[in-house]
């Protein structure tokens, strides 16, 4: 069969020219990464395929078993490294008093032990996925009442699966706070309504929730294994937050919010546990290149804007953080690691800023600048530098 008879949705083989180049990789990147994405496992859930009231599959990470094989000719052998990592799922304990579920949405949902209940940090993209990652830590843990939500961000995989672990009616009657930045609403409203016909369409492109899992169709997403499929929720916030710095006490765990407009997300925030010394760096933060012009449609971010509040992060909350967590792939533990990783996460987007702007300054055109842009070693020695979500294009 020639390339001309093929059926367009026939995936194809891997090219000759395709073939030499994946093979001819070579690359030395850190083994404890898979370490750290293990780390601390609890449990999976024991129907990976996780299906909505309605019967209809959202997401099913045993489609993605063939990720425990070798890197096949079709796929860039890092990006398949990435996928495997991505592909771990279950309940992992963070720290003490901290939990993630991971793998079964392309964003982590995390539950911190309040004095009654639980504080609830992004809670996913659908109601589905998030009540199965609710049902994990009750089953494992112990029921207990969601007392707090908090939105790290505007986009729809933060807070979409919201009614997955509390409702409306919880929050109108006080037993459930739901904390934001300032300006979430009007950005999600801006994002997800105004322009979320247009916005949704061009994510099918983007992310490929409909290709078939596979070496010759669906690997990863970068951020996460895969997006699930079905419609998001939203409960409006309760509580903005107004200021970088501001601190409260929520279900009597202490947390000091840091606000970061116009970085990954027009309205998004990062922020502390002083008392575990536990920092949540939201999406200004993960294992891979972040893009800067997102081909969906969201609004083009402001890198340099975006290092400058990573470098704020460090200054103000370093000295005291032993725990980095993200709200995509897996922690860093330690002081020294955290800070290392928030470092060189603030120095690619520093670095993509100043070397784009010094190449316009000397007359180059947009995608003369894109040709001559290359990744320094020091960024390419690094997986969570690497681009396997944004890339230099």
């Amino acid at each position: 069969m020639t390339d001309s008879t093929l059926r367009p949705d026939t995936p194809k083989d891997a090219t000759e020219h395709t073939r030499i180049a994946n093979r001819s990789v070579t690359f030395d990147l850190d083994p404890a990464d898979f370490d750290r994405a293990r780390r601390s496992w609890i449990a999976s859930l024991d129907d990976v395929v996780v299906k909505d009231s309605q019967g209809r599959r959202a997401s099913d990470v045993s489609r993605y078993g063939f990720l425990d094989g070798e890197s096949p000719d079709t796929v860039h052998p890092s990006l398949w490294r990435h996928a495997q990592l991505n592909a771990h799922h279950g309940l992992f304990e963070v720290a003490e008093g901290v939990w993630q579920v991971r793998g079964y949405d392309i964003s982590n949902i995390t539950f911190v032990k309040g004095t009654t209940g639980w504080i609830v940090i992004d809670p996913l993209t659908v109601e589905a996925t998030a009540r199965a990652s609710y049902d994990l830590v009750t089953k494992h843990l112990g029921h207990r009442p969601v007392t707090a939500v908090i939105y790290t961000h505007s986009h729809a995989d933060h807070f979409g699966g919201v009614l997955g672990v509390t409702s409306q009616e919880d929050v109108d009657a006080g037993r459930c706070r739901v904390i934001a930045p300032e300006g979430f609403l009007a950005e999600t409203v801006g994002e997800n309504v105004i322009a979320g016909p247009a916005m949704s369409r061009r994510a099918l492109y983007q992310f490929g929730p409909l290709l078939p899992p596979g070496p010759r169709g669906h690997v990863n997403c970068g951020l996460g294994l895969s997006i699930p499929m079905g419609p998001p929720g939203l409960i409006a916030p309760t509580e903005e937050i107004t200021r970088t710095g501001e601190e409260k006490v929520v279900d009597g765990v202490r947390i000091i919010f840091q606000l970061t407009p116009e970085t990954e997300a027009p309205a998004e925030m990062n922020f502390f546990f002083p008392d575990g010394g536990w920092l949540c760096m939201a999406e200004n933060c993960s294992h891979t290149m972040h893009n800067l012009v997102p081909i969906r449609g969201a609004l083009v971010r402001n890198s340099l804007q975006w290092s400058k509040y990573i470098n704020e992060a460090i200054e103000l909350f370093g000295s005291r953080t032993k725990l980095v967590f993200t709200s995509h792939n897996w922690p860093q533990w330690g002081h020294a690691d955290a800070i290392q990783f928030l470092q060189l996460q603030r120095d690619l987007y520093r670095w993509m800023h100043d070397q784009t702007m010094r190449h316009a300054n000397h007359g180059l055109t947009p995608l003369q600048i894109a040709d001559h842009l290359e990744l320094p070693e020091e960024f390419l020695a690094a997986t969570h530098t690497r681009g396997y979500y944004g890339d230099l294009v």
